[in-house]
């Protein structure tokens, strides 16, 4: 039995209900209680009377906790509870299933280890695997891309404290597009987010009044101004913000949403298909290799189109085709120009 969110509810639940002696929980108490559970975490109940004997009948076992469960009879109905009533589950040791669980978790924190300070998690993982006894019990089977030398991590813990604490923020920047040039920002923090391997600051720019995304790797400074009264997010759902967009540059309120069809070499069209550019990503013919996205078009789209090489071929809208063109012309230009001066030396 797999398991899940939902089992974990019910588990807990019954555990709960076979450790009270001072009430008697009859199969139509236990599937309420659980029911009560599920509504409680979900918002929707789900637990089946047969699901309840199923769950019952795992906790039972050697794969779950092997639980003392007595079934009294009173009439011709039957009511349950722990032989021992300080008994629990939560007192027994980890199953196999859930020892892989916690392994596989450890295995994920682990990620950020050496990130600037993140030396926290050296603690929980430590902790973890001395309480459990699980340190050296199984290989590590899972790798994650983690630019540890990536500049501005020193500040990412400092930013997700200020964000969780709506704290404002002042912010030392480097603009690139500006030639390098330092600027000041005073930011109500509202969102961070990690997108092709770099961190981002989403927030209300106290003086344009916009929110702004600022790069972490080009942060220099950043200070807590407490003096500062925080401005609240109340306009933004960050959690569907980037619905719309590959990446984390939103475009212009007046740039809206284009329908974009892309053609791929044959060689390239499965692995498009397997892993989709956007969740809006349908499609169109197999046979011509075509697929269509629905979105706002911006400098990520270009980016991962042209990362394709000549592998992609954009069919619409014809003014992002036209553009795509020109920027592949541009390249073409560089290698034109560097085989004519190396021709010449000959």
């Amino acid at each position: 039995m797999p398991t899940n969110k939902n089992a974990i509810i019910r588990y807990q639940a019954l555990d709960k209900c076979f450790r009270d002696h001072r009430h008697r929980y009859y199969i139509e108490d236990l599937i309420d209680a659980c029911n009560g559970s599920l509504c409680y975490y979900n918002g929707v109940g789900g637990g089946s009377r047969r699901q309840i004997f199923e769950d019952i009948k795992f906790m039972e076992s050697e794969a779950g906790w092997s639980i003392p469960l007595e079934r009294i009879k009173d009439g011709k109905r039957v009511y349950y509870r722990y032989e021992e009533k300080d008994f629990s589950i939560n007192k027994q040791p980890l199953t196999d299933a859930e020892a892989q669980q916690l392994h596989t978790l450890i295995q994920s924190l682990s990620r950020f280890r050496g990130i600037p300070s993140n030396e926290w998690i050296e603690d929980v993982i430590s902790n973890l695997e001395w309480r459990f006894n699980l340190k050296g019990k199984s290989e590590n089977v899972i790798g994650f891309e983690q630019n540890q030398n990536l500049k501005g991590l020193e500040f990412l813990s400092d930013i997700i404290d200020a964000t969780s604490n709506h704290q404002t923020l002042s912010i030392k920047y480097r603009n690139y597009k500006n030639g390098g040039r330092d600027m000041h920002f005073v930011i109500y923090p509202y969102y961070v987010k990690q997108y092709n391997d770099r961190w981002f600051l989403f927030g209300l720019d106290d003086k344009r009044r916009e929110i702004s995304n600022l790069a972490l790797d080009r942060i220099q400074y950043i200070e807590i101004l407490s003096e500062k009264p925080f401005i609240p997010n109340d306009t933004i759902d960050f959690e569907h913000y980037f619905d719309d967009v590959v990446g984390v540059t939103i475009p212009k309120d007046n740039v809206e949403k284009e329908n974009v069809v892309l053609r791929f070499s044959e060689s390239r069209f499965p692995y498009v298909t397997s892993k989709p550019i956007h969740k809006s990503q349908k499609i169109l013919s197999e046979m011509e290799n075509t697929i269509s996205l629905q979105l706002r078009i911006n400098p990520e789209l270009e980016t991962k189109i042209l990362s394709f090489g000549p592998e992609v071929e954009v069919l619409l809208p014809e003014w992002f085709r036209e553009k795509i063109k020109n920027k592949i012309e541009e390249s073409l230009k560089k290698y034109i120009s560097m085989q004519k001066g190396c021709t010449d030396d000959l």
